[in-house]
């Protein structure tokens, strides 16, 4: 009886998100942003999220001009659909409402290469990337083994050593990546304005100014405040109530 009791509520809520999923997307249509953003958010308090729900929640609150909510879903978004184009050109609108215009500082050499490509593909990709690549290095190496001929061994053994090479570059990447998220916390600016300090308190010293919608990365923290470092690796401390982490 407990258990039918469960599934009827778990349905009960499926149905409710789905209906405030599809009201909201009817809302949007009609041009009523703020309703639809509402019904968006329904759903989210119901603990039901997807690409396409912060996707259309970042339109929602792009439309009413709201740049930090718009940028924080789209970033919630990116995060659940990596590389989806729809998703980084709204994005790429919403940045252009932001007041703020910090430019990343380019890391010179192979740390430059790793930052590239663990920005450009998710460790979950380069992940499956390693995966193929061990897989057809023992293939070709089954071949090399195998083969009796001198070119196709030469074929072979090439087609191994790139293989190879491409899975300990994936490791690399991978392992790269994952170091970055879980030393660096990417949050959005929700404050239209925060004074960024030299020190976690409110009398330390005025460093500089951010705006609403900028993307930091927390570093840090000490009671109420946050450490932050900007995409250009200059480091600050704001209020934890200015951010919203992603």
């Amino acid at each position: 009886m407990k258990n039918i009791l469960y599934i009827l509520i778990f349905l009960s809520q499926a149905l409710f998100a789905q209906s405030a999923f599809e009201k909201g997307n009817e809302q949007y249509r009609q041009g009523q942003y703020s309703q639809a953003a509402a019904s968006y958010e329904s759903v989210l308090k119901e603990n039901k999220e997807s690409a396409e729900l912060y996707f259309n929640l970042g339109n929602a609150y792009y439309k009413l001009e709201k740049v930090a909510p718009a940028v924080y879903n789209y970033e919630k978004a990116l995060q659940l659909d990596p590389g989806n184009s729809d998703i980084e050109i709204n994005l790429g609108y919403a940045h252009q409402l932001i007041t703020d215009n910090i430019q990343p500082v380019a890391q010179p050499g192979f740390a430059g290469i790793m930052d590239s490509l663990s920005g450009t593909w998710h460790f979950d990709t380069l992940a499956w990337i390693a995966v193929v690549a061990a897989f057809l290095s023992l293939l070709l190496f089954s071949g090399y083994y195998m083969t009796r001929k001198t070119a196709l061994k030469r074929s072979f053994f090439a087609g191994m050593c790139v293989m190879v090479v491409v899975l300990i570059f994936a490791l690399i990447t991978a392992f790269h990546a994952r170091s970055e998220a879980e030393s660096r916390h990417p949050a959005i600016v929700f404050s239209d304005m925060v004074q960024v300090k030299t020190d976690a308190s409110q009398g330390a010293q005025d460093a500089f100014i951010l705006h609403a919608g900028i993307k930091v990365y927390i570093i840090g923290s000490k009671g109420q405040w946050q450490k932050v470092q900007m995409p250009d690796d200059t480091v600050g401390w704001v209020p934890s109530a200015a951010i919203k982490e992603l």
